[in-house]
């Protein structure tokens, strides 16, 4: 398949970014100062992201919102207008085909914001899930997605005009303008600090860009930044921690279902009834040296388990990792592993997650 540019890609190249192939898309895995400068200039000030890959999908008609209850694991319906919810799209089996995001724009009217790599999927999955009279159109090449993101985000919105008061909530969104423009602006993200996502017309995407640039502490991050910052948190990455061999259950979001409310939703049985056959834990390192996807756990020379992702945390100084267990060993914070690194291993602990645990992402502006 041919590679897709993002409406940013020329900018990238401007500002020197080493570009990569990720799910299908030419996208910035970093610029010239490099990850570390970019994920702790995002930790302590602000970074903009290109997110243009991620997919937009829109989801009307009388009575989407009780159909779209019955297909996602979370409520719809609960959902007020004005508000966003991390969802999941599941298998038969209560498997994830994909981690979302649900915005309620409407009573029936929503936006359901897909990673880039399971569109096609999940559009075939809520094609067949959602009544015909339902209707749901694929936006994504005609909207362009810009993070937002650093403790500081909040101020370098309040320096463009906005006042803290008109400012969105964690997890809530507002139509609005930036650089003239119009925008969805929610307080979502991926980093664990404050930060905003911005979803405007893929047509001024480069005016939105270059505008958030030219702002005071911003500077451009990649790909490579915002998988240590969203790894320092403990954040699962679809692919990686969650796929249709994982439930959310086994992906550590057993608690945010509440499957003791008796919805119905495809696999709920199976989560409701059924044990879980792995278990997400967190992994902190001796040293510098991570362990990849992939990597043997061991205990006691026997194997537990597998990394799902690894890397050096640059705020905490040292490797971390996320690994997927055999839930039978009650594994608990403390308990020594070893990882496998090439034909070498080294020392790790369990640890509880978040790694880094100063992260902005919940506080009041």
């Amino acid at each position: 398949m041919e590679t897709k540019n993002t409406r940013l890609t020329k900018n990238h190249l401007e500002l020197n970014a080493r570009m990569v192939t990720f799910s299908g898309w030419n996208m910035p895995v970093q610029y010239s100062e490099g990850i570390i400068a970019e994920h702790n200039h995002t930790r302590n000030k602000v970074s903009i992201f290109d997110i243009c890959h991620m997919g937009e999908l829109r989801i009307t008609g009388d009575g989407a919102a009780d159909a779209m209850e019955l297909i996602f694991p979370r409520s719809v319906t609960s959902q007020k207008v004005g508000t966003c919810r991390y969802n999941f799209l599941l298998t038969d089996t209560g498997t994830v085909l994909d981690d979302l995001i649900i915005y309620r724009m409407d009573n029936d009217d929503f936006l359901v914001v897909v990673n880039a790599g399971t569109k096609d999927g999940d559009i075939l999955r809520l094609r067949e899930l959602l009544p015909e009279h339902i209707k749901m159109s694929d936006d994504s090449d005609s909207t362009a997605k810009i993070d937002l993101q650093g403790p500081k985000s909040g101020e370098t919105l309040v320096n463009m005009g906005f006042t803290k008061e008109e400012l969105p909530g964690y997890y809530k969104w507002i139509n609005t303008k930036i650089a003239g423009e119009s925008v969805l602006l929610s307080r979502t993200g991926y980093t664990g600090e404050i930060g905003f996502e911005l979803y405007c017309n893929a047509e001024h995407a480069e005016k939105i860009w270059n505008y958030l640039l030219e702002q005071p502490n911003v500077k451009p991050a990649g790909l490579g930044a915002r998988d240590t910052l969203r790894l320092e948190m403990g954040y699962p990455l679809y692919g990686h921690e969650m796929n249709t061999e994982t439930t959310p259950i086994e992906a550590g979001f057993g608690g945010m279902l509440k499957l003791d409310n008796n919805r119905q939703f495809p696999g709920c049985k199976q989560l409701r009834n059924g044990a879980p056959t792995k278990q997400l834990l967190g992994i902190i390192t001796e040293g510098r040296r991570a362990a990849r996807e992939g990597a043997e756990i061991t205990i006691d020379e026997k194997h537990a388990g597998i990394v799902t992702s690894g890397a050096f945390s640059p705020s905490l100084g040292v490797a971390i990792a996320m690994g997927s267990f055999d839930p039978s060993l009650s594994l608990s914070p403390g308990k020594k592993v070893k990882l496998s690194v090439g034909r070498s291993t080294i020392n790790g602990t369990i640890t509880a997650m978040p790694f880094y645990e100063k992260g902005s992402v919940r506080i009041s502006i």
